[in-house]
């Protein structure tokens, strides 16, 4: 009678990670646990496997880690809640991180009118989040035209390109450099952990053991004070 065969490995799970902002928190929440990069962010690698073998970390753009997650591109990922609602996409969110607090804002020059425009003129709102946008102004019932932009927002109202700009913002300085004032609140954001949800189901044990570790993490560095970014 031969032997049973040895027990197959389990594959680590894929963790996206967003360029930016977020990158250095989370990189510093894994090493807490310790899980760490094999290799610098800048790697041209595709793939960058952790120290302990348990993930494989890929760096991608902010707005491409729901859609990696939400694929099964990715087993899971760190993203922040901005991103998330923007995209809509489909995952779990099982944990909120305790880092990257700021919120989503409309804000205006200082001699521009707010919630409305004389004359009955048509508000024109620059953003890099058009569906949350719309549907704050939807909600509130006003008629604005969003324009989409990937660059600078707060400089849209100086160029003339728009009246009203929708972004994050943490301390308000760039803001206030650019002339700038905050009308409304649309959403608090911050960092969560997102997951696929079939691997989640496929994966359990490892999902679990991950998220315990995280969770455990979390609970420490939301506990120390943390530096404002000065947006």
């Amino acid at each position: 009678m031969s032997p049973p065969a040895p027990p197959t490995p389990s594959l680590p799970l894929k963790m996206a990670l967003p360029k930016g902002r977020l990158l250095e928190p989370a990189l510093a929440l894994f090493r807490t646990i310790g899980i760490a990069a094999s290799e610098p962010a800048t790697t041209r690698k595709l793939l960058v496997p952790s120290s302990d073998g348990t993930l494989s970390f890929l760096f991608v753009k902010p707005g491409d880690v729901p859609v990696y997650v939400e694929s099964g591109a990715a087993d899971l990922g760190i993203t922040g809640t901005d991103v998330l609602r923007e995209t809509d996409a489909d995952v779990l969110e099982p944990l909120a991180l305790g880092f990257g607090a700021c919120r989503l804002v409309v804000a205006t020059p200082k001699n521009v009118a707010y919630p409305s425009l004389p004359g009955g003129v048509t508000p024109r709102v620059a953003t890099k989040y058009p569906r949350l946008t719309r549907s704050f102004f939807a909600e509130t019932g006003l008629g604005v035209e969003v324009i989409t932009v990937s660059g600078s927002v707060e400089v849209a109202p100086l160029l003339g390109l728009s009246h009203w700009i929708v972004d994050l913002v943490d301390t308000g300085r760039t803001l206030r450099e650019n002339g700038l004032v905050e009308r409304a609140q649309i959403l608090d954001v911050g960092a969560v952990l997102v997951v696929n949800r079939a691997s989640q189901k496929l994966k359990l044990d490892l999902h679990q053991r991950l998220l315990a570790r995280l969770q455990e993490a979390s609970r420490q560095q939301s506990s120390k004070p943390q530096a404002a970014s000065g947006s």
